[in-house]
């Protein structure tokens, strides 16, 4: 027990997680430290190490996870305003196992792996019916579509605007809208709740 507490507070103080009272990723669709699969019994290690992390990808802290090398067909629409171009960033850590192709136990000194996701949260690489990610959201775009609140100014009911709060590097990434650590401990891990689709309408202007 002092060994689990140790390491998740060490995961916690290293990626300056936020934690809400009495919400966090143990218990959540992403612990698995109770998974057979999973012999440290560790919640944090799937993910993220202390030491010898992978530096390659942007925005990735202490990741300690293969990283997809999939070829995603991404969401395109003739009313749509926003450039997409594949997933980026903290997109790919994600799509790293929900695009099906990486194994959910291929971490760390491990190599293959053959517990890869299955159901619904298996994406897969063909993106097209899922919402767009890995795109700039501006006011320029907003301006443009006639059908987004302005991120800079609008407020995102989680504390500053959209873009301080929703948006990564600028963009709109699969962490705008989830929060990996279950931190507001909504279902699907959502960052705030979607009752009367209030998450979608923080951004959508309809």
């Amino acid at each position: 027990m002092i060994k689990f507490q140790f390491t998740f507070a060490v995961c916690l103080l290293a990626l300056g997680t936020s934690v809400a009272l009495g919400q966090n990723i143990q218990g959540s669709a992403h612990d698995f430290s109770n998974d057979n699969w999973n012999t440290t019994g560790q919640i944090c290690i799937v993910c993220h190490t202390p030491h010898n992390a992978d530096a390659t990808v942007t925005n990735a802290p202490l990741w300690n996870h293969a990283t997809t090398t999939a070829t995603f067909t991404t969401y395109n629409s003739a009313t749509m305003q926003a450039t997409t171009g594949q997933p980026d960033a903290s997109a790919k850590l994600c799509l790293s196992c929900h695009d099906g192709t990486i194994a959910v136990d291929n971490y760390g000194s491990q190599s293959g792996g053959s517990h890869f996701i299955s159901g619904g949260p298996r994406i897969g690489t063909d993106l097209g019916n899922d919402h767009p990610i890995s795109f700039t959201y501006n006011s320029s775009l907003a301006s443009q579509d006639g059908g987004l609140h302005d991120p800079s100014t609008t407020n995102s009911g989680l504390g500053g605007t959209i873009a301080e709060d929703m948006l990564i590097g600028g963009k709109m990434q699969c962490a705008s809208c989830h929060d990996v650590h279950n931190g507001s401990g909504f279902a699907y891990l959502l960052r705030k709740s979607n009752a009367g689709s209030a998450l979608c309408l923080t951004c959508h202007d309809k």
